[in-house]
């Protein structure tokens, strides 16, 4: 893919640097040429400094031909008018913005751009970890459903996802040995130490961890 980065701070830098390695095209751009310091000797991809809105410097970096675009600098404002910029103008299939003001957020999603909030994020891993450790509401862009981990001991093993699926509530997609992790068969026996990952309905939780004994 051929992916335009604007802001090179924490999350832009490391964004950027896992594109790279991957293989993709990435253009990285930043109104402060240090920033580029974060990037590191090993990165191969091409830095432009200047606005992440200038119509001129997006087609020096080659607009016209990405795949991607991803706005996260450390300003909001800064970020929505670049995305839009983007997907109005430029026509890229897949622009995503950063945002730091959880109250902006549904603005961002009112022009039909992909947002991600780290700020909600955050705060919904903590409040995961406070309520559930095991619990991963963020992995999943709905308040209605999460992924919860299980490890498979003791009445859990020799079960298998036919067994302790409850429809419309859970429903185990992925097991982690220690060769690697699959998608599971319905009658795919758990062994011990088997890490079940499972989609569960939020306001069943608890419901759920009674009927499975957890």
């Amino acid at each position: 893919m051929y992916v335009i980065i604007v802001g090179c701070g924490r999350v832009g830098s490391e964004l950027s640097k896992l594109l790279a390695n991957e293989g993709h095209n990435v253009v990285v751009i930043d109104k402060d040429r240090n920033s580029f310091d974060r990037l590191g000797g090993a990165f191969n991809g091409l830095t432009i400094v200047g606005s992440g809105f200038d119509l001129g410097l997006l087609k020096q970096a080659g607009i016209e031909k990405a795949d991607a675009f991803c706005a996260v600098t450390n300003g909001d404002n800064t970020n929505l008018i670049a995305a839009q910029v983007a997907k109005k103008i430029f026509k890229i299939p897949k622009v995503l913005a950063r945002v730091y003001d959880p109250q902006r957020a549904h603005i961002y999603a009112a022009l039909g751009l992909e947002i991600i909030s780290g700020t909600i994020l955050f705060a919904a891993m903590l409040r995961d970890k406070i309520i559930e450790s095991r619990f991963s509401s963020y992995l999943i862009e709905s308040k209605d459903l999460g992924v919860i981990e299980i490890e498979a001991k003791g009445h859990l093993v020799g079960k298998t996802p036919l067994d302790i699926n409850i429809p419309g509530e859970f429903m185990v997609v992925a097991l982690r040995r220690m060769d690697g992790v699959s998608i599971p068969e319905a009658k795919t026996i758990f062994q011990e130490k088997d890490m079940l990952m499972a989609i569960v309905e939020v306001a069943k939780l608890e419901g759920v961890k009674e009927k499975l004994n957890l």
